[in-house]
């Protein structure tokens, strides 16, 4: 009596087996291994699978093989519920209390609609996709400043003395049965002139070559090691500037500019270097010397604000007709 299942009240139609105890339906107790509830459902898999069944009851053979559908889609029921051990548990605290309705419902469906994939796949997959769109995103931009540097008299002039004196054009114009038509001759050139833009200009900032430990999926690789690295800086720092107060050098200033300036790395890379040069100058390491040339900084912006023509419509507009203003102009 005590190896039987016990008598669950409160099972409905459209949980794990309905009104019926899957345990009874695999005729296992509740103490039955997964080894013997297994052993069970292929004994009655084979026994009521609709293609092997055999019985043929009062109703004839046509409502002989429904019934057998059905059972057998009741014992798969059953034994999808008690072959793995979370749904087990669930099943088993339902037998135990019945009372808990809309808790069983909310573990049932849970584990139902669930994802069969494994997170950690989804995220894998997820960041390679993030990466390759990046890269190429990258790349595009990258082409586009090349083109567009291309296309400026000052560079394409330079590049195209730079390819004049390697002989590069020289060996677009040849002759013979080699002769190419003046189409060819001009994209050739073009790439030769792009090719030199690529190697003589360092591009920075946005638009800068990309490379491929900048994507995300090397910068979660490479997480641990950047922390590590930056730990050690840290520490160092401290060391040298506030425990020996060694005096900043070059690259130390520089990065006290740009913390201030609350600027990222390529950002401040993309300046230029007679710009640098000028913080420097201006000591703007120093916190005093930083804030009074953050207030010249706001004053001109403002007084070129002031100049600008646009600006000044803006304003206008602002005044006279900026949001919020009740008006009758159709447009």
């Amino acid at each position: 009596a005590a190896l039987l299942p016990r008598p669950a009240r409160g099972l409905t139609d459209r949980l794990y087996c309905g009104r019926r105890v899957c345990y009874e339906v695999l005729g296992v107790s509740r103490q039955a291994s997964k080894a013997e509830i297994a052993r069970a459902y292929r004994q009655l898999a084979r026994q009521y699978h609709p293609d092997r069944y055999r019985g043929e009851p009062a109703g004839g053979e046509e409502s002989g093989a429904q019934a057998a559908h059905e059972k057998f889609l009741l014992i798969a029921a059953a034994y999808e519920t008690l072959k793995d051990e979370e749904t087990r548990k669930d099943y088993d605290y339902m037998l135990d209390h019945p009372e808990e309705y809309y808790r069983h419902y909310y573990h049932y469906y849970s584990r139902r609609l669930a994802p069969k994939v494994d997170v950690t796949i989804v995220i894998l997959v997820t960041v390679c996709a993030i990466s390759v769109f990046q890269f190429f995103s990258w790349w595009s931009s990258y082409n586009e400043a090349i083109n567009y540097l291309a296309s400026v008299p000052k560079y394409r002039i330079q590049a195209t003395e730079i390819a004049r004196q390697q002989g590069l054009l020289n060996k677009t114009k040849e002759k013979g049965k080699n002769r190419r038509s003046k189409e060819e001759i001009r994209e050739e050139e073009e790439e030769i002139i792009k090719d030199i833009i690529k190697n003589k200009i360092d591009i920075k900032g946005g638009y800068q070559k990309p490379k491929i430990y900048d994507i995300l999926l090397f910068q979660i690789l490479l997480a641990p090691f950047y922390w590590c690295k930056y730990i050690v800086w840290y520490c160092w720092w401290i060391y040298c500037f506030t425990i020996k107060g060694q005096e900043y050098g070059v690259e130390e200033k520089l990065y006290i500019i740009r913390r201030y300036m609350k600027m990222s790395q390529s950002q401040f890379d993309s300046l230029e270097d007679h710009q640098k040069e000028t913080f420097l100058e201006r000591q703007l390491w120093i916190r005093e010397n930083y804030e009074v040339y953050k207030r010249e900084q706001e004053e001109e912006l403002k007084k070129k604000m002031a100049m600008d023509p646009r600006w000044k419509r803006y304003r206008r507009w602002m005044k006279n007709e900026g949001p919020g203003r009740l008006t009758f102009i159709d447009d």
